[in-house]
């Protein structure tokens, strides 16, 4: 059975199909839909890896023969989900890029509810109060999952985890990271239950990061790129913590601060490996 005869093929720009793919880069088309686009064999891997197959796959037409490739397809089938060739100016539209990935999928978004969370299951988690950059997103995203961190918590008007700029930023780890999302409001309820420290970090905080104790299962409050965080949730916090600004920098790139504290915080319960 041939190729074509075998998927479904098409190689239209004014496919309804590739419009509603290409739609995916709108935040308003993903909050409407429940999905968001994945780009290339190593990210629909990771998502495999994590029992998440996609619900749509697009396949170059001059995709190389992988095994990877291979088993995308039939746990695709396997979920009752389609697999469609498309052509090369097709991927190009869809990802918006020169040199496109030749493998794309669409998932399902996942959010974890805070009531699901199990605090003891790590011994770090992250909350990042309105966080507005989405590369900053999904590097922090990325660096909890290095770190063996338990999640990532949004609480308020937080840039989406699955736009594209997110979703690549990740490097695949949106598939691996519990992600949850939730109000101010329904953060301090839930965060006066938190049985370990909740630190918040501050520039105007006394203590610095590696100074006091920590009690596991910890969990990191950052605040946004522009005015860090705010008094509410700094004054929730058991401690806040700086980072000492040597140099003419007033302050850091918010997904470098995020990786010093997960870091300091993990080493401490898991031991450095160096």
């Amino acid at each position: 059975m041939s190729v074509r005869e075998e998927y479904r093929v098409i190689t239209s720009l004014t496919n309804d199909t590739i419009k509603s793919v290409r739609a995916l880069h709108m935040r308003k088309e993903r909050d409407l839909t429940g999905t968001f686009l994945a780009e290339g064999l190593k990210f629909i891997g990771e998502a495999l890896d994590q029992g998440r197959a996609p619900k749509m796959l697009l396949v170059g037409e001059d995709a190389r023969p992988h095994p990877l490739l291979d088993r995308a397809k039939a746990e695709t089938r396997k979920a009752g989900g389609d697999i469609i060739i498309v052509t090369h100016a097709i991927l190009e539209k869809i990802s918006r890029r020169d040199n496109p990935q030749t493998v794309l999928g669409v998932f399902e978004q996942a959010y974890a509810p805070l009531e699901s969370l199990n605090p003891a299951s790590a011994p770090c988690w992250v909350a990042l109060e309105q966080v507005r950059d989405p590369g900053n997103l999904g590097t922090i995203i990325r660096t909890a999952d290095s770190a063996g961190c338990g999640g990532v918590i949004l609480i308020g008007d937080c840039v989406d985890p699955f736009s594209v700029e997110a979703v690549r930023a990740t490097m695949g780890s949106v598939f691996a990271v519990s992600i949850s999302k939730t109000t101010r409001e329904e953060f301090l309820a839930w965060r006066a239950s938190w049985p370990g420290s909740v630190i918040g970090t501050r520039l105007d905080a006394t203590h610095g990061y590696r100074d006091s104790p920590v009690r596991h299962p910890a969990l990191i409050l950052m605040g946004n790129e522009q005015a860090g965080l705010t008094d509410d949730l700094a004054a929730a916090c058991d401690l806040n913590v700086k980072i000492p600004m040597r140099g003419r920098a007033d302050s850091l790139n918010l997904a470098i601060a995020t990786g010093i504290m997960v870091y300091a915080v993990t080493d401490a319960a898991y031991g450095s490996d160096i």
